[in-house]
């Protein structure tokens, strides 16, 4: 399994999660279990994104197109 995203937080992974079960590619989100474990306090940072390595290109792709993790003012304008 490749990291194609590193995740700010559980639904950020499982949004990328989701676009990329849409291309068909299997998904696996390492540390998904561990969020939460400190209790009340939040872990950032922990959960990857992983795929088959067959798939790691089309997966770094996808992501790329979702935009993620950029600053607002580098997206095109959306109309």
């Amino acid at each position: 399994m490749r990291v194609v995203y590193q995740a700010a937080h559980l639904i950020d992974a499982h949004l990328v999660k989701h676009a990329l079960e849409e291309l068909g590619i299997p998904v696996f989100l390492r540390g998904e279990a561990l969020v939460g474990g400190m209790g009340e306090l939040p872990l950032f940072g922990v959960v990857a994104v992983c795929v088959p390595e067959g798939a790691q290109a089309q997966a770094e792709a996808c992501v790329r197109a979702l935009g993620l993790g950029e600053p607002a003012a580098a997206r095109p304008a959306e109309d």
